[in-house]
């Protein structure tokens, strides 16, 4: 039994007439005829009763119908998984990013070359509830995420949990805080207790920019037994700092930022302190389409796999 066969009896069966079957399939008749008589032979039964005036398929050819179609779908399918693959070569991944991944992407990336290196990968900012709607509508095909998101009505997206990240207290380098005797000049490493900053003013962006960070921040003052003196506005976390770097040391301000992103951030004019309070942390998970995945998917949940450091495994919200 040869393909071609079985293509041209699912033709005739569909335009039961043989003629408009050859001329659907650019071929004579008589080699639509001839390839259906030799493919009878071989089943051993007529598919098609020529008797009457209309061509109509035989109990067998009924029969035999639907498990002709599946034949095609399944060369179909077989076609496609070749496709996608020598296609590998020009696949882009559209993966929406946010501020502070800092090494935590490089090493995602890095080991995505290392898997697939003839995918590449298009890096797109944009805020949380943004990557949200880019990926359920295929405008991006991934993003990632930080904290708990809003999950309503968003049944068609799923949530892997790839790795926690601490967050950095930012302060003015000559403050009293940061000139601790058992900090070493370049990245002090006395831990920080957030009671300490009750009296300092608390630089934030707006909660409608990032209410996972904002609630997390104001939560952990309040159990530290304070509520945060809010700071001024700045536009940008560039203009924040360099405000920060500036501020008179006796009063100082200071704001947050995740440790993974603090190394790139690293200027003589403010330091960068851990806190001892616990929780200040948030998770960071990978989100992607629960249908309907694009190419190269596959690959880079096994690059994020592989720089997995323990948050947790893949749940659904």
């Amino acid at each position: 039994m040869e393909l071609r066969q079985v293509r041209y009896f699912v033709m005739v069966a569909q335009e039961l007439h043989f003629g408009r079957a050859a001329e659907k399939l650019h071929i004579v008749q008589s080699a639509v005829s001839q390839q259906i008589r030799r493919l009878e032979r071989e089943l051993g039964a007529e598919l098609f009763d020529r008797s009457a005036r209309q061509v109509r398929l035989t109990a067998v050819g009924e029969r035999f119908l639907p498990e002709a179609r599946a034949l095609l779908a399944a060369e179909q399918r077989a076609r496609a998984v070749v496709a996608e693959l020598t296609a590998g070569r020009s696949t882009t991944l559209r993966l929406g990013t946010s501020t502070g991944l800092g090494a935590h992407l490089d090493r995602v990336l890095e080991a995505l070359a290392g898997i697939a290196p003839e995918t590449r990968v298009e890096l797109v900012a944009a805020r949380a509830g943004e990557r949200l709607d880019l990926v359920a509508s295929g405008g991006l095909d991934a993003a990632f995420l930080r904290g708990e998101p809003d999950t309503r009505g968003r049944d068609d997206l799923r949530f892997v949990p790839l790795w926690q990240d601490p967050l950095v207290a930012v302060l003015p380098a000559r403050h009293p805080l940061a000139a601790r005797p058992d900090a070493p000049p370049d990245a002090p490493s006395g831990v920080l207790a957030l009671a300490e900053l009750a009296a300092v003013p608390l630089v934030l962006t707006a909660r409608r920019n990032n209410p996972s960070l904002v609630d997390l921040v104001v939560g952990a003052c309040h159990d530290a037994g304070f509520t945060p003196v809010p700071g001024p506005a700045y536009g940008s976390l560039e203009d924040t700092l360099t405000a920060i770097g500036a501020a008179d040391p006796s009063d100082g301000l200071w704001t947050v930022v995740y440790a993974s992103h603090a190394a790139r951030l690293s200027t003589p004019r403010v330091a960068f302190l851990p806190f001892g309070h616990p929780g200040m942390e948030l998770t960071t998970s990978l989100v992607v389409r629960r249908t309907d995945p694009p190419a190269g998917l596959d690959s880079l949940l096994r690059a994020c796999a592989a720089t997995d450091d323990g948050a947790g495994s893949d749940r659904d919200r």
